[in-house]
């Protein structure tokens, strides 16, 4: 991985390219990221650089993240990540990335936290099918039909689709485009959906598949 930032989710809307062909984007608020932290070889076992996004009042922060952001003279920050990069050299303990990092046309892979659904059903969860809704099948139309059978292996595999908590997990779209940036307002328009709600949190990189 080249290089990765920080953001947050703005929300969707479109614009237009030089045909006049319309492009459905999301627009994220790409940094200003400050380098928190840098990992290296030796001390860690691997090369990294830890970068934080949006500001916390210092009441705010607890004892041992007071001294980590003590020891490398930055601000407190909201939202820190971890960044394996290839070249860790380039950066500093209190450099600043901004969303010109990444150019227009650039594939990159958006990481971020779906929206929560609840206690689904089979049906929303796993696309089952329902029964039919006459002739007798009784108040049961939308459950979930047979687990398995009953003797032999008298037990329910596991992966076995079932109803239960839906959402609110770790997703990652891949290879989105960045269709627009405008630097001077740390925006990046990528065309498609991200996951979660406007607002959430969200980790650009470069896209693993370009």
């Amino acid at each position: 991985m080249q290089k990765g930032i920080i953001g947050k989710k703005i929300g969707m809307t479109q614009i237009f390219d030089e045909s006049g062909k319309v492009i459905p984007v999301t627009v994220l608020e790409a940094g200003p990221c400050v380098v928190s932290q840098k990992k290296t070889v030796e001390n860690d076992g691997y090369a990294a650089i830890q970068v934080g996004f949006g500001d916390l009042k210092a009441h705010r922060v607890n004892k041992p993240m007071k001294g980590h952001f003590a020891k490398g003279n930055v601000a407190p920050k909201r939202t820190l990540r971890e960044f394996r990069l290839e070249n860790t050299d380039a950066y500093n303990v209190g450099d600043l990335i901004k969303a010109d990092i990444f150019a227009v046309g650039d594939k990159v892979d958006v990481t971020g936290t779906s929206k929560g659904k609840g206690y689904a059903g089979g049906i929303k969860r796993w696309g089952l099918h329902r029964l039919k809704e006459t002739h007798g099948s009784g108040p049961v139309a939308r459950h979930a039909g047979s687990n398995g059978s009953i003797s032999d292996p008298s037990r329910v595999f596991k992966g076995k689709r079932l109803p239960g908590h839906m959402g609110a997990e770790q997703v990652t779209v891949q290879n989105l485009m960045v269709a627009k940036i405008d630097a001077e307002n740390n925006l990046i328009a990528v065309k498609g959906a991200v996951p979660g709600p406007n607002g959430g949190i969200v980790v650009i990189r470069d896209s693993v598949k370009a």
